[in-house]
């Protein structure tokens, strides 16, 4: 599925115009069209195939034609054109906090700004503070970051969008490729929330095949080498996709060596070698006579070891090998231990649909039970509620819970804003009419950390608080934390009851995974598992806010939302 794949290209697309002061409504064409496939639950490139774009709504004829050309070539013509027109080094703008498209075209147009250099003169000098849209406060946080860049590091793509591509060139290969086994490897198979490349091994009886097929794929924007076991391609958006045909008698040992990590598989030589074995990509063997002694499938690796197979998210070298010699490994939480979601939108506030939709689509999944958390009416940039809609809202989910009996619940919640001095929307006596109550820090996230970690402490003690949605505030490759004491906010946690997020989204996956090892470890804190869905497609992220839990080696236990419908009530009624 490439929706992700061609709504980023669409996104890229409408940033480049504004900086080159094009026309809002066209702008915003592109950005519609962008969240629609963002959203949709069907691959684009099913519908392209079908031509049956344009009955996507917000998508006309003209867009239509630029998804198919990248659909075909991986290139579309009118990006490529704008691009041309906007200075290299104007769009290195658009990576520095604070600036965005629509700031990079005034700072370009009312102060020549064409590159970081003039970005940072600017700002000295109190030129930007003039400007409308920016302010002094704005000018501080663009100098700051400009006077302690990060260091550069190696591209790494998020989780949610790698998974989907390497996904689909697995079912791409089974379906047109002789192929007899085939696994997905690498930090995606341990649910990484960022990888590096895709990594993908293969048995076959026709490599040749196989590797003519992979390099001629769709996706494939460069050929870096086509051997006769091994290929490598790079996407458009560049990422490196490896594949690998190996012998059927090394698949097993193939794909324990390439899932890594390698701190955990220097562990796995180590042990073996202290049992007179050698372990790598083509199998187990005895060092003395170098003779081969299993590799075929991935569990007799472990099992020859004494151990037991280890789950991919837990081989981390964090202890798990030395559980595991000891017969302690947790059993961790499994996606299909999940009851309900904790934290989902409607259209109610700024989500796509509505909440029958989400409520069918969630009984698809095979969930018992939904929390419908609306954005309260501080947040005004995502049509935040009032208590009046609020209310309005009620009826309608009091309706469907009328029609779905013992079968489904639907729980009226909200997500409040925790504002700058610790309050939230509404007065504590308002929040009777709602079933649970999140909060969240959505705006001010430049507070010391003082200030951000007593804030998020005094949401704590609001009585009908259940959840703090995504505790540390990041954005994956956009946002950092704020800078928040985790350690006290676990205290308060632990001390009031209170359960700390997981936010699924593949753009958010906070709390991390250390994170929430540490929480439980240290505090017994119970967490819960939300996709923060503003979409019936968006419900389907939950397996990355698994992933997250099974690295941080939670288990069914740990994780409200695992809870039966009988049980979630009375939690939240606790």
């Amino acid at each position: 599925m490439r929706n992700k794949e061609v709504s980023e290209k669409l996104y890229e697309l409408a940033s480049y115009l504004e900086i080159l002061g094009e026309m809002k409504f066209k702008i915003n064409a592109y950005i519609e069209a962008a969240r629609r496939i963002e959203n949709l639950t069907i691959p684009i490139e099913e519908l392209a195939r079908e031509g049956k774009l344009t009955e996507i709504k917000g998508i006309g004829e003209g867009i239509a034609k630029k998804i198919v050309q990248y659909l075909e070539t991986g290139k579309i013509d009118k990006l490529e054109e704008v691009k041309k027109q906007i200075p290299e080094t104007l769009i290195e703008l658009l990576n520095v906090p604070g600036v965005g498209p629509k700031g990079a075209y005034t700072l370009y147009n009312k102060l020549g700004i064409k590159n970081i250099e003039d970005l940072k003169k600017a700002a000295i000098e109190g030129k930007i503070r003039q400007l409308d849209g920016f302010g002094q406060k704005k000018e501080e946080n663009i100098l700051k970051a400009l006077q302690h860049p990060k260091k550069k590091e190696v591209r790494r793509i998020n989780l949610g969008i790698a998974l989907p591509i390497a996904e689909f060139v697995k079912e791409s290969l089974v379906k047109g490729a002789p192929i007899d086994k085939i696994e997905i490897c690498g930090s995606i198979r341990r649910m990484k929330e960022t990888i590096g490349d895709i990594d993908i091994l293969v048995t076959s009886n026709n490599s040749n095949q196989v590797m003519d097929f992979f390099t001629n794929m769709g996706i494939v924007k460069e050929v870096v080498n086509k051997g006769d076991t091994k290929s490598t391609i790079i996407t458009p958006e560049g990422i490196q996709i490896d594949v690998r045909v190996v012998e059927p008698i090394s698949f097993g040992a193939a794909v324990q060596y390439f899932t890594g990590s390698k701190e955990h598989n220097v562990k796995i030589r180590e042990l073996a070698i202290k049992k007179g074995l050698k372990v790598n990509e083509y199998g187990v063997f005895k060092i003395d006579k170098d003779e081969r002694i299993c590799g075929e499938k991935e569990e007799e690796v472990y099992n020859i070891l004494d151990l037991p197979l280890i789950p991919p998210e837990m081989r981390e070298d964090r202890g798990e090998i030395e559980l595991a010699l000891e017969n302690k490994l947790p059993k961790i939480i499994d996606i299909r231990d999940i009851k309900g979601d904790t934290h989902v939108h409607t259209k109610y506030s700024d989500g796509e649909n509505t909440i029958y939709e989400m409520v069918k689509k969630s009984i698809e999944l095979g969930y018992e039970y939904l929390v419908i958390a609306d954005h309260a009416k501080a947040l005004g940039v995502a049509s935040g509620l009032s208590i009046e809609k609020y209310k309005e809202q009620k009826k309608e989910i009091d309706k469907i819970n009328e029609e779905f009996g013992d079968k489904f619940r639907i729980f009226l919640g909200c997500e409040l804003n925790i504002l700058s001095d610790g309050s939230v929307d509404f007065e504590e006596k308002e929040l009777s009419i709602f079933d649970i109550c999140l909060a969240g820090i959505h705006t001010g996230f430049n507070q010391d950390k003082k200030k951000i970690t007593e804030r998020i402490k005094k949401a704590m003690n609001i009585e009908k608080i259940k959840i703090i949605t995504h505790p540390t505030g990041r954005l994956l490759g956009t946002r950092d934390e704020y800078e928040v004491d985790l350690d006290e906010i676990f205290k308060e946690a632990k001390n009031n009851g209170i359960i700390l997020e997981i936010n699924a989204n593949p753009e958010r996956l906070d709390l991390n995974d250390l994170n929430a090892m540490h929480g439980k470890e240290l505090y017994n804190l119970k967490f819960s598992i939300g996709t923060d869905a503003h979409s019936v497609n968006g419900l389907s992220d939950m397996r990355y806010g698994i992933g997250v839990a099974r690295r941080g080696w939670l288990n069914k236990k740990d994780v409200i939302n695992t809870l039966s419908l009988k049980e979630f009530e009375r939690f939240i009624k606790s």
